[in-house]
């Protein structure tokens, strides 16, 4: 029986070309996950620097003036690092490195295995599942 046909790998598909696969799509999600960390980077420092206002408001009226005129002039709107603003590195790592990753991921899938996707997955899941035992199904139960 074993995998539905959208994660069945096609005739003549090698297991190193499904373990290579596997291994690229695996890195793939550590930088999706990456990219959502970044995101969390790009609204957490965005949200910093709006409370910074509040912060200098209560700086002068807590008597520190020097300090808030500091706050003010040198950390609200600062550049995270030189040159950028966070949604600019959120900007370049979407439209450099994370499409570039994504695209030959699809690439390969695409030159190698007629686009499927979790073939490595979907062949684990088939080793390791009991059958004909309840929470071990193929898949989803077709209604």
């Amino acid at each position: 029986m074993g995998a539905d046909e959208q994660h069945r790998r096609p005739d003549g598909v090698s297991d190193a070309t499904v373990e290579a696969l596997g291994k690229l799509s695996e890195a793939l999600e550590c930088v999706e996950r990456a990219r959502g960390r970044l995101y969390d980077l790009h609204q957490l420092i965005g949200h910093a620097d709006l409370m910074l206002d509040e912060a200098v408001r209560l700086f002068r009226e807590a008597g520190h003036p020097r300090l808030a005129e500091r706050i003010q002039t040198d950390l609200v709107g600062r550049n995270v690092i030189a040159g950028h603003w966070t949604f600019q590195i959120v900007e370049d790592f979407d439209d450099n490195y994370y499409a570039t990753f994504k695209d030959l991921d699809r690439t390969a899938r695409d030159e190698l295995v007629q686009g499927r996707r979790h073939l490595y997955e979907a062949e684990m899941k088939e080793r390791r599942r009991t059958h004909g035992r309840p929470g071990h199904e193929q898949g989803p139960s077709v209604a």
